[in-house]
């Protein structure tokens, strides 16, 4: 089986932050709540938000799965 990659954008002032799946926009999310569900419709059934909070796979810039906003 091949790896997936997640991105995870940094946050921006309105949007939220953009999800990237092995190279292509998934959607936007503003919470880790929201990112777990947009990653069970694309194929991660049976997590939850600690599982993806800490998935390796993911990476995440301008903040982890605690930072949702701009802090500017």
């Amino acid at each position: 089986m091949t790896e997936r990659s997640v991105t995870i954008s940094p946050p921006t002032r309105d949007e939220g932050r953009q999800v990237w799946v092995d190279g292509a926009l998934l959607g936007v999310v503003r919470s880790l709540s929201g990112l777990t569900h947009l990653l069970q419709g694309a194929g991660w059934e049976g997590l939850d938000e600690v599982d993806v909070a800490d998935l390796p796979i993911i990476e995440w810039y301008g903040g982890g799965p605690e930072v949702w906003a701009r802090s500017d």
